[in-house]
Parts: C-alpha cells; sequence; structure tokens
C-alpha cells in the first residue's frame, strides 16, 4: 500500500518542494522563476495578476461559492435557506434513491463563476489547474482522506482519453495524493465501452447509459478488497457516474467508497435559481 500508481502527469509542485537541497528541485525553482519573468500569474478566473501560479485573485475568490453547511450529508449538494433536508441531514434524492456511496464532497458550486476553470481544465489543454484545483478539495475533503486506502479516479474511454490527451480526475488523483499521502492507484478502474454524452440527461437516463460500462480490472481485485476507496472526480452533476464507479468497487469488495470532486452542481429541485 505504500507504493503511489504514476503517471506522466505526476510531476506536482508540492511532491518537487518537499526536498529543496536536491539539485533537481534548485533546477525546478530556478526554472519556475524564469517563467513566472515571462510568462506572469494570473487570476484561474480572470486576467488579474496574482503572486503564485493557480491563485484566485481577491476579487473572484469573493465572488467563488465555496459549499459549506447546510448541504446533504450524503451527495453533497448545497442546500439553500429555504430548504432543509431529513432529520439524517440528506436530500429527497438521497433519500428516494439510496447511493452505493457513502459521502460526497467538493469545495465548489459549479455556477458561473466556477464554470469557466473547470470548462478550460477539462476541454482546452489546461492540466496545470488539477495543482490549483487540488489544495480545495483536500480542505473540502478533509474527513474522507483520513480514512481513505486508495484515491481512484473516474476512468475515461481509450478514444475520449487519446482526443483529450489526459484523464482531468486522473491527474486531479495525483495532486491530491501529493497533498495528503494518500496513494492513487490510477488504473483501478476502466471502461471497456465508449458511452453516448451524458450532457441533457437525468439521473435515470445517465444510469441507463453508464449501465455496464466501467468494470474494475482483475488484476487490482486484490489491492481493493476490504479498502476503503476515495473516487476522484472534476464535476458532481447528478452522481450516475460515481454511482456505477462505486457500485463496481463494491462488487470488488471494497470496504466503503466516498466521492471528492472539484466542484458541485447544485439540484434544480431545491435551488430552482440555478
Amino acid at each position: 500500500m505504500s507504493e503511489v500508481d504514476q503517471g506522466p502527469e505526476s510531476h506536482i509542485t508540492e511532491c518537487l518542494g518537499k526536498n529543496q537541497r536536491t539539485v533537481g528541485a534548485v533546477v525546478w525553482q530556478a526554472g519556475r522563476a524564469v517563467l513566472d519573468f515571462l510568462l506572469p500569474p494570473t487570476c484561474l478566473c480572470c486576467d488579474e495578476g496574482v503572486g503564485t501560479p493557480g491563485q484566485i485573485c481577491q476579487d473572484c475568490f469573493r465572488r467563488m461559492s465555496f459549499i459549506s453547511d447546510p448541504m446533504c450529508q450524503c451527495c453533497g449538494v448545497p442546500f439553500t435557506v429555504a430548504v432543509q433536508g431529513d432529520a439524517a441531514g440528506n436530500c429527497p434524492d438521497c433519500e428516494e434513491a439510496p447511493r452505493p456511496f457513502v459521502r460526497a464532497r467538493a469545495p465548489f458550486r459549479y455556477d458561473l463563476q466556477s464554470r469557466p476553470v473547470l470548462l478550460a481544465f477539462k476541454y482546452s489543454d489546461r492540466p496545470e489547474l488539477a495543482q490549483a484545483l487540488a489544495p480545495h478539495m483536500v480542505r473540502a475533503g478533509a474527513a474522507l482522506l483520513a480514512e481513505a486506502d486508495w484515491l481512484i479516479p473516474v476512468p475515461l474511454h481509450r478514444r475520449r482519453l487519446m482526443t483529450r490527451g489526459y484523464n482531468q480526475a486522473g491527474l486531479l488523483a495525483q495532486a491530491i495524493s501529493c497533498l495528503s499521502s494518500v496513494p492513487a492507484l490510477l488504473d483501478a478502474l476502466w471502461r471497456p465501452r465508449a458511452t453516448a454524452p451524458l450532457e441533457g440527461h437525468d439521473g435515470v437516463g445517465r444510469a441507463r447509459i453508464l449501465q455496464g460500462s466501467i468494470t474494475v480490472r482483475p488484476r487490482r481485485f486484490r489491492q481493493i478488497a476490504g479498502r476503503r476507496i476515495v473516487l476522484i472526480d472534476d464535476v458532481l452533476t447528478t452522481g450516475a457516474t460515481v454511482s456505477a464507479c462505486a457500485a463496481a468497487l463494491l462488487d470488488a469488495d471494497a470496504a466503503a467508497v466516498d466521492v471528492l470532486a472539484a466542484a458541485r452542481v447544485p439540484s434544480r429541485a431545491l435551488d430552482e435559481a440555478f
């Protein structure tokens, strides 16, 4: 359990900074300084200058919607002031159809402020945004990470991976692993067949599309059995994708599954203003 599966995108700032005396760290710092001089770091959400790459400027930070209580204690959807969950703190959706995961958490509400950052990360070849999002995810998922044995990213089908060039969930898992010391098992889940796009479908429709499309690699069964897993994803919408992943992990005898995403889409039933 001490080994972390590494991929080509695993050069995370915090990992490189653990030993400042090494030649590699000195060279990296010098390169970083030159890059910052030539290309000064800007805010994740606008073009305002910031001190460190990946930061959010003060004006944008004030406009970011961070998720905090009250929220559904299961799926992590934020409640409005006017809406409360049941006595256990769960939203109506989780009460009506229990989830295969225990808890889901995310630092950001997926809204007009956070959406451009997440879309750039996912579709505009901005893999470095994983390093900026990871610290916020570690904060929001502290309780989940404290109990985790493995971080496992939601997988992409190989055709989509080839088109995009990277799995954004995998980059987040690697960055969170460096910050939390929870090892990442990057290839535990895979998609043996491609699925139609999920956009525009409700939870039931998404679950139908995803049925049988995500499974655990047989060579990872022994590492998963009896372990507590934290699934990593970029945006949590209806929960259909992470539910399919969680079900596959539980079928492989995982002890329990939690979910940690960068952003959570509000439920329209709970927040008509979105």
